[in-house]
């Protein structure tokens, strides 16, 4: 039957917007339409943010926004607004700084309320539709809003004003020209105290729960450990780092059976998940656990990045080369269900287990079948493995998660099976679990591709093609990169476009008006293609990157602040033009209603589930500055550190990318060129040299001899190094000196390790 009634989202590419189209609320997207209606009627405007793959997005919808009775007191009542974070981070930064700066905490779906002239006096995350014994329900807070309006229209006014002078002062974030960037030992120093000191030395990760994979935290650890190799405290953070990743590979965030990490764990031991799956997390996830394997030599973590890089490609990647942005957390537990369920495509019950591995386990104790050796790896249970504590639905109920409750060693001596043996078996046992799932629904897919996450999968495939010599892995980021060139980038203005979206038959689609890209698509972007011209030495992908640094530079470098603000100048419905990183703790006088059981919240740190863009913006001025000469951009990168100089001195923990770029700064980037034919044998062994040894501060280029290239008309001082004796060279250069060459690997080594 056709649904009962249809909105404006109807019009819209989004598809979180697109989910809300046939709700019972008036709603509007992001717009001029909507804020002259509020202005024209006097009406306060409920403003709600999420994303098309968040569980409790879709719990609010069900419960809230599908109800007739809610729908209509919001429309008598409110203009209401729905935006897709990820469509307009700009938006939803802004009033993320409100909810946080008035609860200490946030996430999604977001919930403010603001006055007709867009600022924010009230705000939350999710609410339960009905009041209970401890928590306000959404129709009472709609009641209450709409109440104050009426009877406290001028208070609530001025309340609203002080709030925005209030966030203006918070967010606030500059420096003197003559300031000079904080000093790396202190700041490294405190950052590692500050993380050892929340670290959990049982199950890894820097908190209780629920626990986010934090790439940066780990990556931060992963350059202390380089430049403190041999003191207790660069072994304590090696350990602290390869612990945490190999408890999240053996825990439920890990899908075992597809492959991929969920977004975050609810419990302490990384067990039970939120089920969606983020384009973010698995670039960021791919390149740590590659970093993993090349400073410890472990298969396994090698293993998890191949797995990762799989679930992308398979599951998220699109026939026209770019990656699309998540997978939903809820789906159908069957065709026949008319009620979708969080996790219902990634959980089993021991019965099903049982029923598809009744197999004997040649080898092991007679009567021992695939099922049990499988279940018990995996610490599946007959009534489910879930806590029901981290249930709060009851949707997993007699469900079991899968994790890795024993080592290979133990399962394998507790069923008398070789390693080898018990490898083969739960291999086969996870291929019928997966031709078992494909019957399933699958869970939706966010097809919108976003500039900067594409950027962040880039870096993820080309440093793991790079790492573990695979060059599949690197031409699939050349056909991503290829992707943005063709789809997200306007090459008359040189600007990036934010988001492009796939439709069901695989064409790639904009919106009516294309939205132009912000800080973070530049930064992520430019970071992919430096990752990405070191893997592959197309140098192609050096000048695009150079070029967007420029344009990046025009768009949102602050003069006489310094740092770059995180969305362009000239939107009149921005109240804040803010920079990632900026904000911190406030008691001001906005109300805040924070359902802290129940909501998605992310972490407090700038630095979290993504990296905060002006941090990673550091490193690619300094990578910038290695590849074209120009040091302005190492002034750049100077003069972010300043702006940011004291929250790294404070609370570097709030900024793990930022405190690990501090130490690039001050240690200066090594330059390792190689002299040579990339196609020659002793070539690529010189460069199998580099990609396989873990130096936090080094940039590769290629100098193959031709000097009409983009490299040499760049660095003049290239034309002066040359191949000795005929063979591939190698040096090691910083600010434009030269060490003595080499032309081994062995003594290559030993110059990236001194």
């Amino acid at each position: 039957s056709p649904p009962p009634c249809t909105n404006r989202l109807i019009y819209e590419k989004s598809p979180y917007l697109q989910q809300h189209a046939h709700n019972p609320v008036d709603w509007y997207p992001w717009g001029q339409e909507a804020f002259d209606k509020a202005k024209q009627e006097n009406k306060l405007i409920f403003l709600s943010v999420g994303y098309s793959t968040c569980h409790w997005c879709h719990v609010m919808e069900e419960e809230s926004f599908k109800n007739q009775e809610i729908g209509e007191i919001m429309n008598k009542n409110f203009v209401c607004i729905k935006v897709d974070r990820e469509e307009r981070p700009d938006v939803d930064k802004v009033y993320m700084t409100f909810v946080q700066a008035t609860s200490g905490g946030g996430g999604w779906p977001m919930s403010v309320w603001l006055t007709p002239d867009l600022k924010p006096f009230a705000g939350g995350t999710y609410f339960p539709p009905e009041d209970s014994a401890h928590h306000v329900g959404f129709r009472t807070v709609l009641l209450r809003m709409a109440e104050q309006w009426r009877q406290n229209q001028e208070a609530l006014l001025q309340s609203s004003q002080r709030i925005l002078e209030a966030l203006r002062s918070l967010s606030r974030v500059s420096t003197q020209e003559q300031r000079a960037a904080p000093p790396a030992q202190e700041v490294l120093a405190t950052c590692f105290q500050q993380l050892s000191g929340s670290y959990d030395d049982e199950y890894g990760g820097f908190s209780q729960s629920p626990k986010f994979p934090t790439p940066v935290n780990l990556n931060f650890l992963f350059t202390y450990w380089a430049l403190h190799r041999t003191a207790p405290e660069g072994a304590r953070a090696l350990q602290m780092s390869l612990h945490t990743l190999k408890m999240m590979a053996r825990g439920g965030i890990h899908d075992h059976v597809g492959q991929g990490f969920h977004r975050y764990s609810t419990d302490r031991q990384w067990h039970v998940p939120h089920f969606e799956k983020m384009l973010y997390d698995q670039g960021q996830l791919a390149a740590v656990y590659s970093r993993a394997f090349q400073i410890s030599g472990d298969e396994f973590f090698a293993d998890v990045a191949a797995d990762i890089l799989l679930y992308v490609s398979r599951d998220l990647g699109s026939q026209a080369g770019g990656f699309c942005s998540a997978e939903d957390a809820d789906s159908y537990p069957t065709a026949a269900c008319s009620e979708k369920r969080e996790g219902a495509f990634c959980v089993w019950a021991a019965e099903e287990l049982r029923a598809l591995l009744p197999d004997p386990v040649e080898g092991a104790a007679e009567g021992t079948t695939l099922a049990e050796v499988f279940m018990h790896h995996y610490g599946v249970k007959e009534d489910g493995n879930v806590n029901p504590r981290k249930d709060p639905h009851k949707e997993l109920q007699g469900k079991n998660v899968l994790i890795v409750r024993s080592s290979p060693e133990l399962t394998a001596a507790r069923f008398g099976l070789e390693l080898g043996q018990l490898g083969a078996v739960l291999q086969e046992g996870r291929l019928r679990l997966q031709a078992a799932r494909a019957q399933r629904p699958r869970p939706h897919l966010d097809t919108k591709m976003l500039s900067s996450w594409n950027g962040l999968m880039i870096s993820g495939f080309a440093q793991a093609g790079a790492v573990l010599a695979k060059q599949e892995y690197v031409s699939r980021a050349a056909q991503a990169a290829d992707f943005l060139h063709r789809h997200l980038f306007e090459p008359g203005s040189g600007r990036l476009l934010r988001s492009c979206y796939c439709t069901e038959t695989h064409v790639v689609e904009q919106s009516a008006v294309p939205i132009h890209g912000f800080l973070e698509d530049y930064v992520f972007v430019i970071q992919g293609l430096f990752d990405l011209y070191e893997a592959s030495l197309d140098q192609s992908w050096l000048e695009w990157a150079l070029q967007l640094q420029h344009m990046q530079d025009k768009l949102f470098w602050d003069p006489k602040g310094f740092a770059y603000f995180s969305s362009e100048d000239g939107d009149p419905s921005l109240l804040l033009r803010l920079k990632d990183g900026a904000w911190g703790p406030w008691a001001g006088q906005g109300q805040c209603w924070h359902w802290a059981d129940y909501d998605t919240v992310s972490p407090a740190d700038q630095d979290g589930a993504e990296p905060a863009a002006n941090s990673v913006t550091v490193t690619n001025l300094l990578r910038a500055a290695s590849y074209s000469g120009c040091t302005e951009w190492v002034e750049k990168a100077g003069q972010i550190l300043a702006a940011f100089s004291e929250r790294l001195q404070k609370i570097p923990l709030a900024l793990p990318e930022m405190a690990r770029a501090t130490a690039v700064f001050h240690h200066t980037l090594k330059q390792v060129v190689i002299c040579g034919d990339p196609q020659r044998e002793d070539t690529k062994e010189m460069l199998r040299c580099v990609h396989s040894t873990f130096i936090p501060n080094k940039v590769l280029m290629l100098a193959d001899g031709d000097r009409t290239g983009f490299l040499y008309r760049q660095l003049p001082f290239l034309a002066t190094l040359e191949m000795k004796e005929g063979k591939a060279t190698a040096y090691v250069c910083s600010n434009f000196s030269c060490s003595l060459p080499v032309t081994s690997p062995h003594a290559l080594r030993e110059l990236l390790c001194a």
